[in-house]
C-alpha cells in the first residue's frame, strides 16, 4: 500500500532532519563600492583603519585573487544569488528608483532558497538592488526607472518579486541604493509600511566632494539618509539574537547588505571625524564598525565557532572617490591595480575577500586562488550537501578544499574566470594571462578631464582587444596582443564558447 504524505509533513521532516545537524550558520557581508585598497590587511599604506577587518583577516583566510562577476550593482548582485553570470540575463545596466521586475526568475534557485531548502533561516537586511515591481493605482506594473515613476507608485500593493520571494525568510532594506536612487523608503518584507511623502530636501545634508551622488527622489518621514547603516546593523543584530533565542538548533543564512561605503559618502554622526581622511575614510571605518558589531554579536551569542563569516564587495571603488582621496589625502582605494569602478581593468573586479570559520579555516592564511563571488553558492551547496541542478548555478564553482586546506597549492579550482561590465563588455581570465575582448576601460569614458590623468597609452592601438599578462604586469600597462596573437586568440574563442554554451562549469 503507498502511503502519500503532504507536501508540508515532507519540508517539515526535511527542517527536522538538518535542524540537529552540523550544517555551520552562514553569515555573508557584502560591502558596496569598497575597494581593495580600502583595506589595512590588502593594503599597508591605507590612510583609514580597518582593524575588524584586518582581525577578521587574521582569523581566517584572506584571498588576494577575488573578483566581482561585475563591475558595477546590479549585476554582481545577481550573480552572487545565483551562482549565473548576469551578462547571461542580457540585462544591460542597474535599477534605480522603481526599476524592475526582478531581475531573478522566479523559476531560478538562489543561495538563499537551496539553504532555505536543507533547512536554513533565511534573512536579507539591507540594499537589495536586483529589481522590484511595483505597481500604480491602476494595478499596472511600473518597471521604470527614475522619479516620475517612483511618483506613480501605489504603496498600498505588495511587490511579488519581493526578496522573500527568492529564497529569504525576512527583508529589510531598500530597493535600490539606500541614499541615491530616487527612492527613499524602507521595504518590510514585500511592502513599505512608512511611505515617501516628499522630495528630499538635500540643503540639510553634508556638502563635500563625496556627498554628490543623491537624486532629487521621494523620500519617507522615517528615513535618515545618515544612518542608514546603523539601522541595518541594528536588524541584523536583532535577528541574531532572536534567531539564537527562538531556534538555536536551526542553523541561519544571514546576508548583510551594506550601504557602505556607496556615495554619497554620509557617516553616521557618531563617525564623523573619526579618521584624519575625511568623509570618505569615516565612512569606510564606520563599515568596519558594523563588522565588528556583527562579529561581536557572534561571540556574545557564543555561535562564532559555528558560523562561516564571508565578506567582500560588489565592485572596485566610485571613481569620485578614487579621484579625491588619492588627492586629498594620498589614499589609493583601487591599489595596486589599474582602473575602478566600471572598468574591466583590474580595479573594477578585483575585491578583498575574506572567510572565517573555526572549525575548518586555519587562521591566518592567504590564498591565490582565483575566486569569483559566482563560486559562493556552490561552496556552500559543497558545505550543506545539496546536489545543485544543471539549470542551477552554471557559473559557480566548489571552494570548500581552499577554505579547509585540503586543496593543493598548485592546483586551481578555476581554469577559466569571466568578467564583465556595465555596458556587457566581457574579458575571461587564465592562470597569468586576462584577455578583454574589446578596447578601452569597457567601463569608464577615460577621455573626461577628471580620468585623462589616469589614463595609460594602448600599446597595441589597432587590436579590438587587450591581452596582459598579470604575473608579469599586474597593472595591465602593456598590451601583448600582438606578441602573443596566439594566446589572444585561444582565450576570444574560449569566452565565446564559455558565453554561448550558457555556462562555465562543467555539466554535473
Amino acid at each position: 500500500m503507498r502511503i502519500c504524505i503532504p507536501a508540508v509533513s515532507i519540508l517539515f521532516l526535511v527542517a527536522t532532519a538538518f535542524a540537529g545537524s552540523d550544517h555551520p550558520n552562514i553569515l555573508l557581508i557584502l560591502a558596496d563600492d569598497l575597494g581593495y585598497g580600502d583595506v589595512g590587511c590588502y593594503n599597508e599604506q591605507s590612510k583609514v583603519a580597518t582593524p575588524n577587518l584586518d582581525r577578521l583577516a587574521s582569523q581566517g583566510i584572506r584571498f588576494t585573487d577575488a573578483h566581482s562577476p561585475s563591475t558595477v550593482c546590479t549585476p554582481t548582485r545577481y550573480s552572487l544569488l545565483t551562482g549565473r553570470m548576469a551578462f547571461r540575463t542580457g540585462f544591460r545596466g542597474v535599477f534605480d528608483g522603481a526599476g524592475g521586475p526582478c531581475l531573478i526568475e522566479a523559476s531560478r534557485l538562489t543561495l538563499p532558497g537551496m539553504l532555505q531548502q536543507t533547512g536554513y533561516a533565511t534573512a536579507c537586511f539591507g540594499k537589495w538592488h536586483v529589481g522590484l515591481t511595483f505597481f500604480d493605482n491602476q494595478g499596472e506594473p511600473i518597471q521604470k526607472n527614475g522619479l516620475e515613476a517612483v511618483k506613480r507608485i501605489d504603496y498600498g500593493r505588495s511587490i511579488p518579486d519581493a526578496p522573500i520571494h527568492r529564497g529569504f525568510d525576512q527583508f529589510f532594506g531598500t530597493a535600490c541604493c539606500p541614499t541615491t536612487d530616487w527612492l527613499y523608503a524602507w521595504i518590510e518584507g514585500d511592502r513599505v509600511p512608512v511611505p515617501p511623502t516628499q522630495i528630499i530636501d538635500r540643503s540639510a545634508l553634508p556638502q563635500h566632494p563625496y556627498s554628490r551622488d543623491n537624486r532629487p527622489g521621494m523620500i519617507a518621514p522615517d528615513f535618515d539618509l545618515e544612518e542608514v547603516d546603523l539601522v541595518l546593523l541594528d536588524r541584523s543584530k536583532q535577528f541574531l539574537r532572536d534567531h539564537v533565542a527562538q531556534t538555536p538548533d536551526k542553523p541561519f543564512f544571514l546576508f548583510h547588505s551594506a550601504q557602505g561605503v556607496h556615495l554619497p559618502s554620509f557617516p553616521a554622526n557618531r563617525f564623523k571625524g573619526k579618521t584624519n581622511a575625511g568623509p570618505h575614510g569615516d565612512f569606510i571605518f564606520e563599515l568596519d564598525y558594523v563588522v565588528g558589531e556583527l562579529l561581536k554579536t557572534l561571540d556574545e551569542l557564543d555561535v562564532t565557532d559555528d558560523t562561516l563569516v564571508l565578506f567582500t564587495s560588489d565592485n572596485g571603488p566610485e571613481v569620485t572617490s578614487v579621484i579625491n582621496m588619492r588627492g586629498d589625502y594620498q589614499h589609493d582605494g583601487a591599489r595596486p591595480w589599474r582602473g575602478m569602478k566600471r572598468d574591466n581593468w583590474e580595479g573594477g573586479h578585483r575585491v578583498p575577500m575574506l572567510a572565517r570559520w573555526p572549525k575548518q579555516i586555519s587562521p591566518g592564511s592567504t590564498t591565490s586562488q582565483t575566486f569569483c563571488l559566482t563560486d559562493i553558492m556552490a561552496t556552500c551547496a559543497a558545505i550543506v550537501d545539496a546536489d545543485l541542478p544543471n539549470d542551477a548555478a552554471e557559473d559557480s564553482f566548489n571552494f570548500l578544499p581552499v577554505l579547509n586546506g585540503s586543496q593543493p597549492h598548485d592546483q586551481s579550482v578555476r581554469d577559466f574566470t569571466l568578467h564583465q561590465t556595465i555596458s556587457l563588455a566581457l574579458a575571461i581570465r587564465q592562470g597569468p594571462w586576462k584577455y578583454l575582448d574589446h578596447q578601452g576601460s569597457g567601463g569608464n569614458n577615460y577621455d573626461q578631464p577628471q580620468l585623462r590623468p589616469f589614463a595609460l597609452e594602448d600599446t597595441a592601438t589597432n587590436a579590438l582587444g587587450q591581452l596582459y599578462n598579470l604575473s608579469s604586469d599586474p597593472g595591465e600597462t602593456t598590451n601583448l596582443h600582438f606578441e602573443h596573437p596566439e594566446v589572444a586568440k585561444r582565450l576570444k574563442s574560449k569566452l565565446a564558447e564559455l558565453r554561448e554554451s550558457g555556462r562555465s562549469v562543467p555539466t554535473r
